[in-house]
C-alpha cells in the first residue's frame, strides 16, 4: 500500500547516495530531520463527517485522511505535520456509471462539493477539499478500470477512467499495442486524470501528448451526461474535447476514456550525449527538433542538473570512468547532458540516431554511448521516491514547469533559476535549483525545474518558504511570457495566474462553460477557476 503521507510504499524508502547529500551538504547546508505526524494521530484528530450515511459512501476517519490530499509540497507539508484543515468527509467508489449519476444527486440534495480522486498524484492541489466550505464527497476511481472495448484495425481502446499507467498497457500489450503515454507519475497515475490535467509523457515527441491520443469518451455531470464520439476528424464545430482536456473535474467526471494505441515499437534507443554549456544544448534541442526526425524524446539539462543527476548515479566505476573521459576530451567545465530517445522499426531507430549525432557533433558534443541513456528509463518512474528520502534527512524538495518559445526560452530558464536559488537570499537559507527541456516543440520548448531547500520543526514556516519560491518563480514565468503549467495542470497552486494567460474574457468563458455542466457548482470548487464556494 502507497504511504499515506508521501509518494513510496509503506515501509519502502529509497536510499540518496552519499555523494548526492554531500553535494546538498555544499549547495544547501546539513539539514536536520524532524518527525512526522503519526497517522493514528491524525485519523483520532478527524471530525465526524457532516454527510448522511449512504449506501456507497465511506466514512471511515483513515479512509477519509487517505484522501485528503496529493502529492504537492503544500499537501507533504500538510500531511507530515498532521495539520489537515480540511479531509473529505466522505470517500465513494462507484463501480458503474449508474452508481456515478446516484453519488452525483446524493452530493447536489446534500449540499456538498465533489472532488474527483484518479491516482492521487496532482501536484499542483488539484484534489484538496476547501477549508471553511460545504461537506466535501471525493469520488475515487478505484472500481471504474480495466479495457473495456478494443477496436485493433482502428486502434481505438476504451478504459475505466481510474485505470492506472501499468495496467493501461498491460491491457495493450497482448495485442501488440502501446499508448506510449508515460509521465513520471506513469505507475499510480489514471487515464481519467491525465486527460483532467492535459499531461505528456515523456516520450510525447514520438507518442503524443495526451490531447494527441484522446479520441473521445464519456463524462458525467451534474448537468447530465455528454458523449465524446471518436471521429477521427471533424469541422462539425468546435470539438468538445478540448473542454474536456484540462478541465480538472471542474465539469464532471469522466467515467471512461477512448484512446488511439499504436504498435509497439520493434526497437527503441536512447543515446547520451554531452554537450560543453547549456547554450549549446539548448540550440543542440532546438536544431534536432527542428529537423523533424521521427523521435520519441529529447532532454537536455542544466550544468547543474547533470551534476546533480550523476551525483544520484552514485560512485560507482562507470559513473568514475565517465567523469574521467569527459575530462580527458575537454568537455566543459560546465557539461550539460542531452538524452534522445528514438522508437520505431531498426532501420528507423539507426536512421535517427545517426542523424541526431551529425547535429549533436555540430554544436560540439561529445557521444557518450547508451548506458546512461539505459540508466535513465530503468529509474524514470523512481526518481518521485526520492522525495521521501530527502525529506527524512531534512530537505523539502518541490517542481514546477513551463514552456515558452525558443527566443524567450534562455532569459525564462535563468530567470526561473535566479527566482528560485535565491528566494531565501534574506533569512540565509540557500536554495538548490536546476531544470531541463524535456518536451521539444518546433516553435518552443518546456522548461522543468526542481527545487531543494532545508525544511525546519514549524510547519508553518516551512510552507511559508515554499510560497515564496512559488510565487516568485511563477512571477518569473509570467513576466518571460510562459504558460503556467506545461503538464501538470493548474489546480489551486496556480489559479492565480491563469487569468494572466487567458484573459479576462477567457476565464469568464471557461467560468460560463462550468456552469452549464455544474449549474450549482458542486464539482471541484477552488481549482483551475479559484472560486471555492
Amino acid at each position: 500500500m502507497r504511504r499515506w503521507n508521501g509518494w513510496g510504499v509503506d515501509g519502502s524508502v529509497a536510499a540518496v547516495p552519499a555523494e548526492a547529500l554531500r553535494l546538498l551538504e555544499a549547495e544547501v547546508g546539513r539539514a536536520e530531520p524532524h518527525p512526522d505526524a503519526a497517522l493514528a494521530d491524525v485519523v483520532a484528530a478527524v471530525a465526524d463527517s457532516r454527510l448522511p450515511d449512504q449506501p456507497l459512501i465511506s466514512l471511515d476517519p483513515e479512509d477519509r485522511v487517505r484522501h485528503a490530499r496529493g502529492q504537492s509540497l503544500p499537501d507533504w507539508i500538510a500531511l507530515r505535520s498532521g495539520r489537515l484543515d480540511a479531509v473529505p468527509d466522505a470517500v465513494a467508489r462507484p463501480a458503474d456509471t449508474g452508481e456515478v449519476r446516484e453519488l452525483l444527486s446524493f452530493a447536489a440534495k446534500a449540499g456538498a462539493s465533489v472532488v474527483p480522486y484518479g491516482g492521487g498524484t496532482s501536484v499542483v492541489g488539484g484534489i484538496t477539499p476547501a477549508p471553511g466550505g460545504p461537506p466535501t464527497l471525493t469520488i475515487a476511481l478505484d472500481r471504474l478500470v480495466g479495457l473495456h472495448e478494443l477496436d485493433e484495425r482502428s486502434g481505438l481502446a476504451t478504459f475505466g477512467g481510474g485505470t492506472v499507467g501499468p495496467d493501461l498497457e498491460a491491457a495493450l500489450a497482448p495485442h501488440g499495442l502501446t499508448l506510449g503515454h508515460f509521465p513520471q507519475s506513469f505507475e499510480r497515475s489514471t487515464l481519467g486524470g491525465w486527460v483532467a490535467a492535459r499531461s505528456a509523457g515523456q516520450q510525447s515527441l514520438g507518442f503524443g501528448r495526451i490531447e494527441d491520443l484522446f479520441a473521445g469518451g464519456r463524462i458525467e455531470a451534474p448537468a447530465g451526461s455528454l458523449v465524446l464520439p471518436t471521429h477521427p476528424a471533424s469541422a462539425a464545430g468546435p470539438d468538445l474535447r478540448q473542454l474536456v482536456l484540462g478541465s480538472e473535474g471542474r465539469l464532471g467526471i469522466l467515467t471512461e476514456a477512448t484512446v488511439r494505441a499504436v504498435p509497439r515499437p520493434a526497437r527503441e534507443a536512447f543515446p547520451a550525449w554531452f554537450l560543453p554549456d547549456w547554450p549549446h544544448a539548448v540550440e543542440a534541442a532546438r536544431s534536432i527538433v527542428r529537423a523533424g526526425l521521427p523521435l520519441s524524446m529529447v532532454r537536455a539539462s542544466t550544468p547543474l542538473e547533470t551534476a546533480t543527476l550523476l551525483s544520484l548515479a552514485g560512485e560507482s566505476h562507470s559513473i568514475g570512468l565517465l567523469r574521467r573521459y569527459l575530462r580527458l576530451r575537454r568537455v566543459g567545465p560546465e557539461p550539460s547532458l542531452l538524452l534522445v530517445g528514438a522508437s520505431g522499426s531498426e532501420r528507423v531507430v539507426e536512421s535517427a540516431v545517426h542523424e541526431v549525432a551529425g547535429l549533436v557533433r555540430g554544436h560540439g558534443g561529445i557521444a557518450v554511448g547508451g548506458s546512461l541513456g539505459r540508466r535513465w528509463i530503468a529509474s524514470r518512474f523512481g526518481a518521485p521516491d526520492l522525495r521521501d528520502a530527502l525529506w527524512d534527512a531534512g530537505y523539502a524538495l518541490d517542481t514546477l514547469e513551463t514552456a515558452v518559445d525558443w527566443t524567450r526560452l534562455p532569459e525564462l530558464a535563468a530567470a526561473v533559476g535566479r527566482a528560485l536559488r535565491h528566494g531565501l537570499d534574506d533569512i540565509g537559507e540557500r536554495v538548490h535549483a536546476f531544470s531541463h527541456i524535456s518536451h521539444v516543440y518546433s516553435s518552443g520548448s518546456s522548461l522543468y525545474a526542481t527545487y531543494v531547500f532545508r525544511r525546519v520543526a514549524d510547519p508553518d514556516e516551512n510552507l511559508a518558504r515554499w510560497h515564496r519560491l512559488k510565487d516568485a518563480a511563477s512571477s518569473a514565468i509570467v513576466d518571460h511570457g510562459g504558460t503556467i503549467s506545461h503538464q501538470h495542470g493548474v489546480g489551486r497552486d496556480h489559479a492565480t495566474y491563469l487569468a494572466a494567460e487567458k484573459g479576462e474574457l477567457g476565464m469568464a468563458v471557461l467560468a460560463d462553460i462550468a456552469r452549464r455542466f455544474d449549474p450549482d457548482g458542486i464539482m471541484n470548487p477552488g481549482v483551475l477557476l479559484g472560486d471555492a464556494r
